[in-house]
């Protein structure tokens, strides 16, 4: 009723009324099965399913802060050399002439133009092309040299670095001098390439006519929004392209079975035959280094030391080593040991492999780790290197939607900054404020979309679709309530009358108690499910609701129907899974223990770390140990107690059936059973039928006139692909 019917006719309606040329590039709705729908306005869908699972996008794009944010670092950010961390401003000529007339008042001054900054050369050519120019004097690593007296030039050494600046004039600035000073700094400019040095007396000054670092030469790109965009090439990590994350060689998953032997197989990437691959180690070389290394090949993995261990993963470097025993042989006679060749690292060879040719089987024994280049934060050093009140914008998107708010709430723009950023910073408080006020405080704007829970997902668009002020609309919402601790339901049904208040129609399919007591209008949809529902049993005021005899749903509000707690809880196996110094996120190194064979609900408010704890600890931690799964574990101390387990799975709100062919009896494997059956009827052996041609996956079996999908889709062009069941099938 509401999202196949309400929402469908009105974006339907909304596709309508746009031309033809603009139809066929929005794509278009099919007409819901209705017959009328009167005063329906524009719709809005915020539901669970789409989630964008982009790994590009995080809070702040979805909510659009990042936004604003760039706009704000681009206007009003303070930019600072990437190498020293020096602040830059870019002066025109006549402000670099006016300071030196300030500061040099009186003094004595030397212009200069740094036209060699740290390079190495011999620069006799360079010296010569200026003596001609007629400049008489230069400063040469610091050491003031004569042009025009040839012999006197130092000579340069080729292989080191030098710096060479040329005395463009030397005064001592009075007002009626202005003019010649500022000749000597647009000369100084233009050959050194925006960049003007000085004396003054002793003291050493450096400016520059644009954004680039005087010091280190360093030029910094144009303070534009897109140097902060992750998803623009301007402003994105050249090492992780904007992803945050580069893939690593893991030691856990090349190492999975460290309470077993070398010789027993503790290494993923040993081969039957003792070899260790990627190493080029065989048996008798692997005998040589854990003599040499003081450990067994029959020692369990985790009793070696780190030394020990880093050797076989990271290797010896390139010197030969020395071996310090003596052996005997078979025949008892005692054989020094010969030089032991350098030992190649596992996990550098990997590397190098990896990097030559992406090898998909080597992915088994990689993760995703935080970018190194970006610690995670997917800009560039120059966006990075640029502050707004002493903070950069990666920082300022690591802190938590609640933090930020508070930080944004207590500034105060000056009298200059105001009309640049004054909107921009109106805007980002209100937007941070609505995704408070939706319970999602406790959200950094960093963290990415598809690690997002479907009811987070919901309200930060629910949060997002508040901010842009839509007047008129119907909203149509899927449980938002769902995931929420009670304590954070006010602020959510706060939000949606907020929605309401506005002029907009919000409509709900809710399951939650305080929802539908505190809406305006309740329409219950029964009496029962599947083919005993499909009637409105009561429509009306919650008052008018509650009041009706023969809803289900009115008899749970009135609290005659309701889910009893058990007379006594499970005895469960006696075993337990113990969970030790979890400590990701913001679990403060935690110690749990789950009791199995029991029902076990962790609960807590929004953001307490549950899933955190479930998910990212447990459950990886679980997967990678029994199913040799790839996924990073969230950081902890142990796991104890999984021998008592066998396998792990997960149930989450990800959609089943990647085709129009799944359906429940093929996902859950009934299916599989009913072809079973039919394949050992006597007609079908006497046809010789296997239980393929009774499935609408293969040919042979599926209706070949519309591939195993039981319509046939018919193209309309700017209308809405029309769908008809087959007449084959």
């Amino acid at each position: 009723l509401a999202f196949d019917t309400i929402y469908q006719e009105g974006q339907r309606r909304f596709v309508e009324s746009l031309s033809a040329y603009a139809r066929q590039f929005l794509g278009t709705l099919e007409k819901p099965k209705v017959d009328h729908v009167e005063g329906l306005s524009p719709t809005i869908s915020i539901d669970q399913k789409t989630v964008n699972r982009n790994p590009r996008s995080t809070v702040g794009t979805i909510t659009e802060i990042h936004d604003h944010l760039r706009l704000l670092f681009a206007r009003l950010g303070t930019p600072h050399c990437v190498e020293c961390g020096r602040t830059l401003s870019a002066q025109t000529r006549d402000q670099i002439a006016d300071r030196l007339l300030e500061r040099g008042a009186g003094r004595r001054v030397r212009v200069l133009a740094p036209i060699v900054r740290g390079r190495k050369g011999e620069y006799r050519k360079e010296l010569e092309a200026l003596r001609l120019k007629g400049f008489v004097r230069a400063r040469v690593d610091g050491e003031e040299v004569r042009l025009d007296e040839p012999e006197s030039l130092p000579r340069l050494a080729r292989n080191k670095k030098h710096d060479i600046e040329v005395v463009v004039d030397r005064l001592k600035p009075t007002p009626d001098k202005a003019g010649r000073l500022a000749e000597a700094v647009e000369t100084a400019a233009r050959m050194a390439g925006g960049v003007v040095a000085a004396t003054i007396d002793d003291e050493e000054v450096t400016f520059s006519a644009s954004l680039s670092c005087p010091d280190c030469g360093v030029d910094f790109p144009e303070l534009e929004p897109r140097l902060f965009s992750f998803n623009s090439p301007y402003g994105a990590c050249d090492a992780c392209a904007g992803l945050g994350e580069s893939r690593s060689f893991d030691v856990g998953l090349i190492v999975p079975h460290e309470e077993k032997s070398i010789r027993e197989g503790c290494f993923a990437t040993m081969t039957k035959t003792g070899y260790l691959t990627y190493s080029r180690l065989g048996p008798e070389a692997l005998e040589e280094v854990a003599r040499f290394f003081g450990f067994t090949l029959d020692q369990p993995w985790r009793t070696l030391t780190k030394a020990q261990q880093d050797v076989l993963l990271y290797g010896s470097g390139k010197k030969k080593l020395r071996l310090k025993w003596e052996y005997e042989t078979a025949g008892g006679k005692k054989v020094k040991g010969e030089d032991l060749k350098p030992i190649p690292g596992l996990i550098p060879t990997m590397e190098n492999f990896w990097r030559m040719t992406k090898a998909s089987h080597l992915e088994r024994y990689m993760t995703r780790t935080s970018c190194p280049e970006c610690e995670g934060t997917r800009l560039g050093p120059a966006a990075r290197a640029v502050t707004f009140r002493e903070r950069t914008i990666d920082r300022l998107e690591a802190s938590t939607v609640e933090e930020l708010r508070d930080w944004f709430e207590a500034l105060a723009l000056s009298d200059a900054e105001a009309p640049i950023g004054g909107e921009v910073v109106k805007e980002i408080r209100t937007r941070l404020r609505f995704l408070v006020d939706v319970g999602l405080g406790y959200l950094p704007l960093d963290r990415g979309a598809r690690t997002l829970s479907g009811g987070e997902a919901q309200r930060v668009r629910l949060a997002t679709q508040v901010g842009a002020e839509l007047q008129g609309v119907l909203y149509v919402l899927d449980e938002p309530s769902i995931g929420l601790h009670a304590r954070d339901n006010q602020k959510l049904l706060g939000t949606l009358k907020e929605l309401r208040d506005r002029g907009n129609t919000v409509v709900v399919v809710e399951h939650d108690k305080d929802t539908m007591l505190e809406a305006d209008w309740l329409v219950d949809v029964g009496p029962g499910a599947g083919t005993e529902g499909g009637e409105i049993v009561a429509v009306g005021t919650p008052a008018e609701v509650l009041a009706h005899e023969s809803s289900i749903t009115a008899r749970y509000l009135r609290d005659e129907l309701r889910i009893e707690m058990p007379a006594k809880a499970r005895a469960g196996t006696g075993e337990v899974l113990a969970i030790r110094g979890a400590r990701q996120h913001n679990l403060k190194d935690v110690d749990v223990e789950i009791p199995l064979g029991r029902f076990v609900a962790v609960t807590g408010v929004s953001g307490s770390g549950k899933s955190t704890l479930v998910d990212k600890v447990l459950k990886r931690a679980l997967a990678r140990t029994l199913h040799g799964a790839r996924a990073p574990v969230g950081e902890h101390d142990a796991i104890e107690g999984i021998e008592h387990v066998d396998k792990v799975v997960e149930i989450d709100q990800a959609p089943i059936g990647r085709t129009p062919r799944s359906n429940p009896a093929t996902y859950s494997g009934a299916f599989d059973h009913v072809r079973d059956l039919f394949a050992m009827l006597p007609e079908s052996k006497a046809r010789g039928y296997k239980k393929g041609r009774f499935s609408f996956n293969v040919s042979g079996g599926r209706c070949e006139e519309c591939g195993g999908a039981g319509v046939q889709v018919v193209e309309m062009q700017f209308l809405a692909d029309l769908e008809i069941p087959c007449d084959g099938c």
